[in-house]
C-alpha cells in the first residue's frame, strides 16, 4: 500500500480515538460511570491505533477474500494483544486488562470473545471504515495535512513521556508501602497516587488495580512464605542450641555427682 506516513500516523491516531471512546463506552456500561480509559493522559489507546495499522499494513493482499482476512486479522490481532499484555506486566509489574474471569482465555491476556470481535473489526476496518477515512483525509490539502500530523506526532510523544514517567513510579511507590496485608497495600498505594496530582488520578482511574492486587497478592505471599522459611530454620537451630545446652547441663551434673561420690569414700 503506497499511503504518505503523515496519513499513516493520522489513521494510527483515529483508531486510537476510536478505541478509547470504545473502551470509555464499555465502562460505561458496566460500571455506570465515565472512567478515562487507556495508556496515556490523551483519549486514546495506542494498541487499537497499532493493531488498525497491521490489518492494513500486512493484511491487504487479502482483502479479497473475506473469511481468510477474518481468520487473518484474528490471529495477527491476537498475538499483538498477548504480547502487549506480556511486555507491559514485565515492565510496570501491572496488568492493565485482565480477561481471568471469561472462558477460554490464556493466561488472562486474551480470551475467545475478543477473538472473534477481532476478526470482524479486521472485516470491518478493510471494507467499511478505511475507505471513508481515506477519502476524507484525501479532500484536505497536503500542507494542511502534514502540518495537523506533525502537532499530533508532537503531543503524541509529549503525552507518552510523561505517561511512561508517572507509570514508571507505580513500582516504586508500591515498595514505599511496608505492610503484611495485601488489601492495606494495595489501598495505600491507591491513596499515594490519588495525591500525587491529577495525572496519578487519571492514571489510576484507568489502571486495573485488580490485577495488580492480585500480583501485590502473590508478591506478598512469596514474602510470607520466605519469612516463615526463616523462622522455621530459626527455631529449628534454637532447639538444637537448646537441647546442647541442656546436655552439657546433664553432663556437669553427672560429673559433679560422681566428684562427690568420690570424695566420700
Amino acid at each position: 500500500m503506497n499511503i504518505p506516513i503523515s496519513e499513516i500516523f493520522l489513521i494510527f491516531i483515529i483508531y486510537s480515538f476510536l478505541g478509547w471512546f470504545m473502551e470509555v463506552c464499555v465502562a460505561l456500561h458496566d460500571e455506570n460511570k465515565l472512567i478515562n480509559r487507556g495508556f496515556l493522559i490523551g483519549p486514546y489507546c495506542p494498541i487499537y491505533g497499532v493493531g488498525v495499522l497491521a490489518i492494513m499494513l500486512l493484511l491487504y493482499k487479502y482483502d479479497d477474500d473475506p473469511f481468510v482476512l477474518f481468520i487473518m486479522s484474528v490471529l495477527l490481532c491476537s498475538i499483538l494483544e498477548y504480547f502487549t499484555g506480556y511486555i507491559m506486566e514485565k515492565l510496570f509489574k501491572a496488568r492493565w486488562w485482565d480477561y481471568s474471569h471469561k472462558k477460554f482465555n490464556i493466561n488472562g491476556r486474551i480470551c475467545l470473545d475478543n477473538l472473534i470481535a477481532f476478526g470482524l473489526l479486521g472485516l470491518l476496518v478493510m471494507y467499511v471504515l478505511n475507505p471513508f477515512i481515506l477519502s476524507l483525509l484525501a479532500k484536505v490539502n497536503v500542507v494542511i495535512l502534514n502540518i495537523i500530523s506533525l502537532i499530533l506526532f508532537i503531543l503524541f510523544i509529549i503525552d507518552l513521556s510523561i505517561s511512561l514517567k508517572i507509570i514508571s513510579g507505580f513500582k516504586n511507590i508500591a515498595k514505599s508501602v511496608k505492610r503484611d496485608n495485601t488489601e492495606e497495600i494495595t489501598k495505600n498505594v491507591r491513596e499515594m497516587l490519588l495525591n500525587r496530582g491529577g495525572l496519578y488520578k487519571r492514571l489510576v482511574s484507568a489502571f486495573n488495580f485488580e490485577a495488580s492486587e492480585k500480583l501485590l497478592r502473590d508478591f506478598t505471599d512469596k514474602v510470607k512464605k520466605s519469612a516463615n522459611k526463616a523462622i522455621s530454620r530459626l527455631e529449628k537451630e534454637k532447639d538444637k542450641k537448646i537441647e546442647q545446652v541442656i546436655k552439657e547441663y546433664n553432663s556437669r551434673i553427672r560429673k559433679i555427682k560422681k566428684t562427690e561420690k568420690i570424695e566420700k569414700k
